[in-house]
């Protein structure tokens, strides 16, 4: 098993490569900004893999770049030399390291440093300038404008668009991590000898960002789900759901009660259909109706009853029993009148699941007894 340093292992990228490389079994010596150079020294004797990912990028005064990203990194490998331990070293850059902003001259001094201790040394070292990263456990209102979005729209804050049209470069977290560890393992995506690269790169516009974001609090109250094909607004829409406030993990559903039970309306797709559920009271029959085009799925997950089919112009009626017992999907095609029956003495549930979200404009639904 490797040991592995991580510098900076309290920040948003320190925090989720260290939990996934404890999920690999890989053991982690965690350096934060709390801890002395001699701690250092002693993580780097038993380190057979460097990640350094400590720096400052929002300081309180502009010396603190030089002192946080270049004089830091130049201590580090400083003491892998003097140790003599040649173990590789993985640095997280920044694409800023092109610009000559005060930030990006630091970043970029500090991969001239590795960079240098790879070739003294002869050691393996991997360069990644990563653009914005985002998902979660990223700190918000600070550095990352998709966290701070996804912070204030879900508590109803404001947030400030200066250009829609601004395009911006986006790695998502757990991709980053992915290619991380697979540097760890020797697998890096390397793309200039010494520079790297995350694979999946999202290049999207901040009005698409917004658009995006307010469509998942929406979603709530329209019982839509996005389209989750889309790899960007699948990672999207994680990273939303994890700033949610803590005591908003729930939201209420529309209940359409009457005698015979509930019928309750979960989710909504435009492609994948609606997911609803029913709760039907003993000795109730819900359904007698039939469908041109229009298909669902019964599951009953609590309960027992029987489903009822009758080919239009077919005086045949063919039935399927149901209960929690033997739990079974029950197709229910088009052309078939079909009802559901409670037999048991509770109620019965059933997950019901259609092609299509309810259009009352368009019901493709008939009243025919079975």
């Amino acid at each position: 098993m490797k040991t592995v340093l991580v510098t900076g292992a309290e920040g948003f990228i320190g925090k989720n490569l260290t939990v996934e490389l404890q999920n690999e079994e890989v053991e982690v010596l965690k350096f934060t900004k709390q801890d002395s150079i001699e701690q250092l020294k002693d993580f780097i004797k038993k380190a057979d893999f460097v990640f350094h990912l400590a720096g400052i990028n929002r300081p309180k005064d502009i010396s603190e770049f030089n002192e946080g990203n270049v004089n830091f990194t130049e201590t580090l490998l400083s003491i892998l030399k003097k140790e003599n331990k040649k173990v590789p070293v993985l640095l997280s850059s920044s694409i800023q390291a092109e610009l000559d902003n005060p930030y990006g001259t630091s970043k970029r001094e500090a991969e001239n440093l590795v960079r240098k201790y790879g070739q003294e040394t002869d050691t393996k070292v991997f360069i990644y300038r990563l653009p914005n990263v985002f998902g979660k456990w990223c700190r918000p209102n600070y550095n990352s404008v998709v966290a701070t979005f996804c912070y204030n729209i879900s508590r109803d804050l404001p947030i400030k668009v200066n250009d829609s049209n601004v395009v911006m470069k986006l790695v998502y977290i757990d991709d980053v991590i992915r290619e991380f560890i697979n540097a760890l393992k020797g697998k890096a995506n390397n793309i200039y000898e010494y520079y790297c690269e995350v694979p999946v790169v999202y290049t999207v516009k901040l009005g698409k960002i917004v658009e995006l974001i307010e469509s998942f609090k929406k979603s709530r109250e329209d019982l839509s789900v996005p389209n989750l094909s889309d790899s960007f607004i699948k990672a999207l829409y994680s990273t939303y759901l994890s700033y949610l406030p803590e005591n908003q993990f729930s939201y209420g559903l529309k209940m359409n009660v009457d005698h015979r039970g509930s019928f309750t309306e979960i989710l909504k797709t435009l492609d994948r259909g609606q997911v609803s559920v029913n709760i039907s009271k003993p000795g109730i029959t819900k359904g007698n109706h039939w469908h041109h085009t229009k298909n669902e799925k019964f599951l009953v997950v609590s309960g027992r009853g029987v489903i009822r089919f009758r080919k239009l112009n077919s005086n045949d009626v063919i039935e399927y029993y149901v209960s929690e017992e033997k739990l079974e999907v029950v197709d229910i095609p088009p052309g078939y009148t079909h009802n559901i029956e409670n037999l048991g003495d509770k109620d019965m549930v059933t997950i019901m699941w259609a092609n299509e979200p309810f259009d009352p404009e368009n019901p493709d639904t008939y009243f025919l007894e079975v």
